[in-house]
Formats: C-alpha cells, structure tokens, sequence
C-alpha cells in the first residue's frame, strides 16, 4: 500500500463546478484502481492524497501532472504505508473556499496564507495535520 501526496496550482479559479468535473472524471476510475484518497482545494490550489497500489497511484500523478488544469505540481512524499487513511472515499473533496471565516483564520494562523487563503503545506506531516485539523473542525 502506497501514499502519495502532492501539491499543485490550478490554472483556473477553482469553484464547486470545477471540482466536481475533476471528482466526476476520476471518481469511478479509482475505485476500479483501488485508489481513494482526498483532494483538498482552495481558490487557487489543490492538496491531494493518493493511496493505493504503487503502479496504480503511480500513473494515476502522471496523468495529473500532465493535466493541462494543474501548473506547478508539486510532489510531496510518495511512501510505502501499512494501511488507507482514506478507505472509504474513491474520491473525497473539501472546499476550503467555502469555510467559515473564522475557520479559515485558525487554518491561516496555522499554515500560513497563500494567495489570500490558506498556505497548503509542503511538508507530509503537515498535510495530515491539516487533513485531522479538517475532520475535528
């Protein structure tokens, strides 16, 4: 079992259409991969978790890294794990652009700011963090 995570930039203002049209293309093709994961967005960015089986995750980053709506893709770690963090979801999405004020303040204080949002971090370990800061806030 393999964990990806990455970071990137998107090319397009990145509203609720926008990530439905990604999360519905990808949706059902990773769950015939067995790959689930979280793909976290702001306005201008995306933090993504990938797991699954190496060659699977594998090709599914270059695909991504290729997709002409990501600029900037940044990989993050790419590590062997025991086990999902992310079991359930083929795909899971949560829009940060959408949170409350003051939501969005503790995450800035937290993370930082990135282009008037939250600053997605570079580090693993601060990626889940951020994901387990989501899930209790």
């Amino acid at each position: 079992m393999y964990r990806l995570i990455y970071k990137s930039r998107s090319r397009l203002p990145i509203d609720w259409d926008f990530i439905h049209e990604l999360i519905g293309s990808s949706g059902e093709k990773n769950e015939d991969k067995g790959i689930t994961g979280i793909l976290l967005a702001s306005r201008s960015h995306f933090l993504q978790v990938l797991e699954g089986d190496f060659d699977e995750v594998n090709r599914l980053f270059l695909r991504i890294a290729r997709d002409e709506r990501h600029d900037e893709v940044q990989l993050i770690s790419f590590n062997c794990v025991e086990s999902r963090l992310f079991g359930g979801w083929s795909m899971h999405a949560v829009g940060i652009f959408e949170f409350k004020e003051g939501l969005v303040s503790d995450l800035i204080e937290r993370y930082g700011e990135e282009e008037g949002s939250v600053r997605f971090p570079v580090e693993d370990w601060k990626v889940l963090a951020m994901i387990s800061d989501l899930r209790v806030g």
